[in-house]
């Protein structure tokens, strides 16, 4: 699984990231992205991001909301 480009992520989105004490396990966290901390535009290991409850990881998903319409 390719890990997303700095372009495609943006602060307000919702991503799962791989924080670095979890790195061995793989288990992922769930937040908002706060701050871009990767300047590089990839990673091999995933952008480096702050989610908005200050934990920091490196995002290997983003989380694609579907949008439901109320009738």
């Amino acid at each position: 699984m390719d890990t997303p480009k700095r372009s495609e992520i943006k602060p307000g989105m919702r991503v799962q990231i791989v924080e670095k004490q979890n790195q061995r396990t793989g288990k992922l966290t769930e937040g908002v992205v706060s701050r871009i901390l990767t300047n590089s535009p990839s990673h091999p290991h995933g952008i480096k991001v702050m989610l908005e409850d200050g934990k920091v990881g490196r995002v290997q998903a983003i989380i694609r909301e579907v949008e439901t319409s109320a009738r």
